[in-house]
């Protein structure tokens, strides 16, 4: 929807307007709010967000003191320091108030209206020290202020009887020690700590928080121990220890689990394949060793869909009978799997849902994919000690998106039936110890954007057709008996001059190639507000059938030698 991008006169029509007025995801640049806003005073729910509105929140919305709700979000508009004051005290009905990235830039006043349920201060540029003011409203359940970096205070001690469910204070000035207090919050389900001071132990009470990030040091805490309605646990980029916790054996419900960027010195526990529910399982960067043990159970990771173990101490030979059990990596014959579909939304409350993104690291640079998508599917297991031979079997999981076996110790051919992996956009299986000639039928990947197959003892001609023909010298480097092109040496000739890039250092991570430093950061969980009444209105990421996050950070981040030049069909 388009509306004309004049200012609005004609607000006099409006006057008896009642209930609910949402001209959210609109273009009125370069208009203003105008100050005539404040005659609507019957309005109850007022969405102007992401509508290009510019300059300052005119003083007269804290007229409109029937508002339930005021959605003002979005990038150049400023609200002063009198009116968010006056909003948040005279607005005595308001219980819902969004106004990321409205610039504040003003301290957090004393008073606040006590009827407010869910607040959205995010990157608004606060100022001050935060107090205990917030977390003394008897109905708040949302408070987020995250990314407002000049934001300070200490922890404050919470009170039992808090009504929070969600507490983000992300990247902000906030420091001290994890609070005692916390785990006495009996509705709390949603904690966000990240790029905060936050030091110290975490107490056994906190065990049922969907996100705890920051240093917390010990042994994870007893997930599930007195809810088994858990969906999602997200710990990475901790510095905990131990063992996986068994008590996951309760959490019926759990659909990610992400405990990256730990010490957890385990082995894989075999029981993780009974959760019937989980999808997202990363383990990267921790001190998991020993084989991966098979599931003894009929169904077994039934839906899962990212498994990434990379950068662990694994042992053994891949998991041939664990990967036949991934039935999400599985395309069904007449099945779509490139129909967008995502996660489904939590039922924990009316007016909130949730969505999982996930954060790629590629070569130091980080690109967020804004939600979880169902053909989103990703095997990364690189920088372990798997040996053997890379299983045939691969070749079932039909809807697999990226397969990265790098950094391993991994002998014999490159099996051709992973050419039936007609979905696969990225494959890396560099610095193994492969060998035999490159498979003809790999070049029936027609969606094949990244190829990786430097650093082994590869022989023969290079394949030619299809995306083969857009691959440069990168995808090959280090077999020294390779020819033909995009290499210098031609076939048939021994002639040592025009080798390919020699061997490299495998310490050298900085120079790696692309999927070597291919990592899913974390996987976070995020809240986004959508009112019962009015129009909802959604802006997908993904609008073609080409995902947009791969053009993106191809586009940043890959030579265009080593890219496909073809839009999809």
């Amino acid at each position: 929807m388009k509306l004309s991008t004049q200012p609005c006169t004609h607000l006099q029509a409006l006057q008896k307007c009642q209930w609910t007025l949402n001209l959210a995801y609109n273009d009125f640049y370069p208009s203003s709010i105008p100050n005539g806003i404040g005659r609507l005073t019957n309005l109850r729910h007022l969405n102007l967000s992401d509508s290009s509105f510019y300059g300052k929140i005119p003083t007269e919305i804290s007229y409109l003191s029937n508002l339930v709700s005021l959605e003002l979000s979005g990038y150049g508009l400023q609200l002063d320091q009198r009116t968010f004051e006056t909003v948040l005290q005279n607005l005595t009905n308001l219980e819902v108030l969004s106004l990321s990235p409205v610039n504040i830039s003003s301290s957090i006043p004393m008073k606040m209206s006590s009827s407010l349920r869910y607040m959205d201060l995010v990157d608004t540029n606060l100022r001050g020290v935060l107090t205990e003011s917030f977390f003394l409203l008897p109905n708040l359940e949302t408070l987020k202020l995250s990314d407002n970096h000049f934001l300070k205070g200490v922890f404050p001690t919470l009170h039992p009887s808090n009504t929070l469910l969600e507490l983000s204070i992300a990247n902000t000035g906030i420091s001290g020690e994890f609070p005692d207090s916390i785990g006495t919050l009996s509705f709390l389900n949603i904690l966000n700590l990240y790029g905060c001071q936050i030091s110290g132990s975490i107490p056994d009470s906190v065990g049922n928080l969907t996100q705890i990030r920051n240093n917390f040091t010990g042994t994870l805490p007893s997930f599930c121990a007195g809810s088994t309605s858990l969906t999602t646990i997200v710990v990475n980029s901790n510095r905990f220890e131990g063992h996986v916790p068994v008590s996951l054996l309760k959490c019926h419900s759990l659909e990610v689990l992400d405990v990256g960027n730990n010490a957890i010195n385990d082995t894989v526990p075999a029981w993780l394949g009974t959760l019937q529910e989980l999808q997202v399982l990363i383990l990267k960067s921790n001190k998991f060793h020993g084989p991966i043990s098979t599931c003894k159970t009929k169904f077994c990771f039934p839906k899962l869909r990212i498994f990434d173990l990379s950068c662990n101490e694994f042992t053994g030979s891949l998991p041939a009978k664990v990967f036949g059990n991934f039935k999400a990596m599985i395309k069904l014959d007449g099945e779509d799997t490139r129909e967008i579909k995502y996660m489904k939304p939590s039922e924990k409350s009316f007016y909130i849902m949730y969505e999982v993104s996930v954060r790629l690291v590629i070569k130091g640079q980080e690109i967020e994919l804004e939600r979880i998508n169902t053909i989103m599917t990703a095997i990364h297991l690189s920088s372990n000690h798997f040996e053997g031979v890379i299983p045939k079997t691969l070749k079932n999981l039909n809807a697999l998106w990226l397969l990265n076996l790098s950094r391993n110790n991994l002998k014999g051919d490159i099996p051709m039936e992973l050419g039936q992996l007609n979905t696969l956009e990225a494959l890396d299986l560099s610095w193994n110890r492969l060998t035999g000639k490159i498979p003809q039928e790999l070049t029936r990947m027609n969606f094949l954007a990244i190829l990786n197959l430097s650093q082994n003892l590869l022989i023969g001609p290079i394949p030619h057709g299809q995306q083969f023909n857009t691959f440069g010298n990168d995808s090959y480097g280090g077999n020294l008996d390779l020819c033909g092109l995009p290499l210098s040496k031609k076939c048939g000739t021994s002639d040592s001059s025009h080798v390919s890039q020699p061997m490299e250092s495998e310490e050298d991570e900085d120079e790696s190639y692309f999927l070597s430093g291919f990592t899913w950061e974390s996987v976070v969980i995020g809240y986004s507000f959508g009112l019962v009444v009015g129009t909802t209105m959604w802006s997908l990421m993904f609008k073609y059938r080409k995902p947009k996050w791969f053009v993106e950070f191809f586009d940043a981040i890959v030579p265009h030698k080593n890219r496909r030049p073809k839009k999809r069909a």
